[in-house]
C-alpha cells in the first residue's frame, strides 16, 4: 500500500501502473519446444499461492524463473524439505486454469502429475472431458485424476466451469469468469480473473470472430469494456501466434498482428471510445517459434504490432522465467 501511495504522490499517475498482478512466465511459446510451452502463474497483491493459466511447462519454467530471480520470496529453508523448484511447483501453485485441451497447454500438468501434489484443475466441460479420456486414462498416462476409467490416483480434482459464472479458485483468493473462444472452431476460453480490487483477463487460444464466423471475442469485449471504463483491468495476456501475412486457411484458429489490432479496436468502442486503451497493459503469448535461419518471429511480431498500434496499447512480450507486476 505504501508502494502505491508513493506512486500517486509522485505524479504522472497511470491507474494501470498500480500493481494489482504479480504474474511470472513460465512458458510463452506456441508449440515446437517442448520446454517453453503456453504457461503462466497469476497472484493477486498480498497473496502467497498462485493460479496456474495453463499448464504447457510447469518444471522447467520455475528453473527459470528461480534463475532470473522471480520468485525472491522461496529460500532453500523455506522450500525444505523440498528443493526451491519443488516447493513452488507443490506448494505455491495452488490450483490450474486449462483453457483448452490442446497438448501445448496441458502437457507440463500431465507429465508433472506425479510429484504434484493434490489440486482442483478449472476447466470448461470440453476441457475436462478431454483430460479425462485421452489423457488421464491409464493408457496415454495414468489418472492422476478423481474422474474416468480405471483406478483413480486423485491427485487432481476435474471441476467443470460455466460460461460466465463466478467461480473460486481454490486457496489462491481469486475469482473467475470464464467466456467461451472459438479456436478452429475448436471450443478454447478466456478466464477473468479477479481479485477485491480489479481484474486480468486471461486469454487461450483464439481466433479472430471474423475468420472463425463467431461472436464471442465480441461477447468478452463487452464484458471487459467497462472495467477499462472503471480502470479496474490491470492487463491481459493474449495470443498472437504468427505474424502477418501468413495464409488464413493456415492460421488454424490463430492470430497474427493485423487480427489482434482489429479485435483491439473493437474493444475500445466498449471502452470509452477513442484513446480508452491508452497505456492499457497488453501481454502477447504463444508466438510459434521459426525454424528458418535468421528469423526472429518475436521481433517481427513486436515490430509489426507497434507500427500498427494506433490505441497506445502497450505490447509486452515477456521471456520464459520473467516476472511483472500488472
Amino acid at each position: 500500500m505504501m508502494k502505491k501511495m508513493l506512486a500517486l504522490c509522485l505524479g504522472g499517475y497511470s491507474a494501470w501502473a498500480i500493481a494489482g498482478f504479480d504474474v511470472v512466465a513460465l512458458g510463452v511459446e506456441g508449440g515446437v519446444s517442448d520446454g517453453n510451452l503456453t504457461s503462466y502463474l497469476i497472484r493477486s497483491d498480498g497473496q502467497t499461492q498462485y493460479l496456474a493459466l495453463d499448464a504447457g511447462t510447469l518444471l522447467p519454467g520455475i528453473a527459470k524463473g528461480l534463475e532470473k530471480g522471480s520468485f525472491p520470496q522461496v529460500t532453500s529453508e523455506l522450500a525444505a524439505p523440498y528443493t526451491p523448484q519443488g516447493y513452488i511447483f507443490r506448494k505455491l501453485i495452488d490450483s490450474y486454469f486449462i483453457s483448452h485441451g490442446h497438448l501445448d497447454h496441458v502437457a507440463g500438468l500431465i507429465i508433472g502429475s506425479p510429484e504434484d501434489d493434490k489440486k482442483t484443475v478449472y476447466a470448461q466441460a470440453d476441457t475436462v472431458l478431454t483430460l479425462r479420456n485421452h489423457y488421464f486414462n491409464w493408457k496415454a498416462w495414468p489418472n492422476f485424476t478423481d474422474a474416468g476409467n480405471g483406478a483413480r490416483l486423485g491427485t487432481y480434482r476435474l471441476q467443470t466451469v460455466r460460461p460466465q459464472q463466478r467461480v473460486t479458485l481454490g486457496l489462491s483468493g481469486l475469482s473467475g469468469v470464464m467466456y467461451l473462444l472459438s479456436h478452429e472452431n475448436y471450443s478454447s476460453s478466456m478466464l477473468l480473473v479477479s481479485d477485491r480490487e480489479g481484474s486480468f483477463a486471461y486469454f487461450g487460444d483464439t481466433g479472430s470472430d471474423a475468420l472463425e464466423k463467431s461472436r464471442n471475442l465480441d461477447t468478452v469485449w463487452r464484458a471487459l469494456g467497462p472495467l477499462i471504463e472503471q480502470k479496474k483491468l490491470k492487463g491481459m495476456i493474449i495470443e498472437t501466434s504468427y505474424p502477418n501475412g501468413v495464409d488464413e486457411k493456415h492460421l488454424y484458429g490463430h492470430l497474427t498482428p493485423a487480427l489482434l489490432l482489429k479485435e483491439l479496436k473493437n474493444l475500445q468502442q466498449y471502452s470509452g471510445g477513442e484513446g480508452s486503451l491508452k497505456d492499457l497493459p497488453v501481454v502477447i503469448s504463444h508466438i510459434k517459434p521459426s525454424l528458418k535461419q535468421g528469423e526472429d518471429v518475436r521481433a517481427i511480431i513486436k515490430q509489426q504490432l507497434d507500427q500498427g498500434n494506433d490505441l497506445g496499447v502497450k505490447f509486452i512480450l515477456m521471456e520464459q522465467g520473467e516476472r511483472q507486476q500488472f
